[in-house]
């Protein structure tokens, strides 16, 4: 059983950004920030399933693909890398690629990847804030600049480079070659809404992804009986025995969550493993608003003193890999 207040990774990137204020503060001291994680605290006996980040794109990002489980497996790593995104903020014009815009030949590909027209092939679209974008493995993707994503992913960093504007970093060519589908994505399917507050985004054997939205003053049970990540878009709340605020997020599993909204909306996203698809009874009213709770007001608006405590906020300086 567990309720953890996620602690912050801040990992530079070349393409990442500069005092962006969400969902931390990134790269106040100069250092261009482009991925946030979020970690369980501490020393837990077994890494989690998934790992949540929040993507700050300041230039593009590589064009790249994520091997499947059975590849990643056939080389010894314990699981391939299947991806879903969120939209948080998308500048005009922003856009991501998924795809190719034509089914090509392996041959084909290849000499593509090599002459750097892969560049060209890639299937482009515009996305604007609350868009959502499924990634499965196999699937060659890119992330346009000026956006915030959050992802939710199958715990792998095994990314394999196709393209990457020069920055004179490793391209993967065979590895790519290897796990790539060459041809247009999947089609995406669309959000479905669950309930008032519960909009599914995604379901895959890996996770279900949600969007939730939690009136002004109202409390829920979230039932986290498998491994499940709670990311605060806007709001504030008291989850467990924790303050959250906008770009905070919670760890449980095993456990059933006490979630009290402040004076104004709660919207998150919640992502949890398992192949059933969307779970019946995630979330559960308990109270109604009441005006008069004095409960909401002691929620604070700003940072509290516990968030920074908790966080841990570092820098990972890990090898670029998108």
């Amino acid at each position: 059983m567990a309720i953890e207040f996620a602690r912050t990774v801040s990992v530079p990137r070349p393409w990442g950004v500069v005092g962006r204020k969400f969902p931390v503060t990134a790269g106040d001291d100069g250092i261009a920030i482009g991925e946030i994680r979020y970690e369980r605290p501490g020393k837990p006996a077994s890494d989690p399933s998934l790992l949540l980040k929040v993507l700050l794109t300041r230039q593009p990002l590589s064009i790249q693909v994520h091997p499947d489980d059975a590849y990643a497996q056939s080389i010894g790593l314990p699981n391939g890398k299947t991806e879903a995104w969120y939209v948080v903020s998308a500048a005009p014009g922003a856009k991501v690629a998924l795809g190719l815009t034509q089914e090509t030949t392996p041959q084909y590909f290849r000499e593509a990847v090599e002459d750097g027209s892969i560049s060209e092939l890639v299937a482009w679209q515009a996305v604007s804030t609350g868009d959502v974008v499924s990634v499965p493995a196999g699937t060659i993707h890119a992330i346009g600049a000026d956006l915030i994503i959050a992802e939710i992913q199958q715990r792998s960093d095994t990314t394999y480079r196709i393209f990457d504007y020069g920055r004179k970093r490793e391209l993967h060519i065979e590895s790519a070659i290897a796990v790539a589908n060459t041809g247009p994505s999947a089609r995406q399917e669309r959000p479905i809404p669950l309930s008032d507050e519960r909009t599914l985004l995604v379901s895959n054997p890996h996770f279900s992804f949600e969007r939730i939205c939690l009136p002004p003053g109202t409390t829920w049970w979230l039932e986290a009986d498998r491994e499940t990540w709670l990311l605060v878009l806007s709001g504030v709340a008291r989850v467990g025995s924790f303050d959250i605020l906008t770009g905070d997020a919670v760890f449980a599993q095993f456990d059933r969550v006490n979630v009290h909204v402040g004076p104004d909306a709660l919207a998150g996203l919640v992502a949890y493993t398992g192949p059933s698809g969307p779970l019946p009874d995630l979330l559960q009213l308990i109270t109604k608003a009441n005006p008069t709770d004095s409960k909401v007001a002691e929620i604070p608006q700003k940072a509290s003193s516990n968030t920074s405590a908790t966080t841990g906020r570092s820098y990972h300086s890990e090898e670029s890999i998108r």
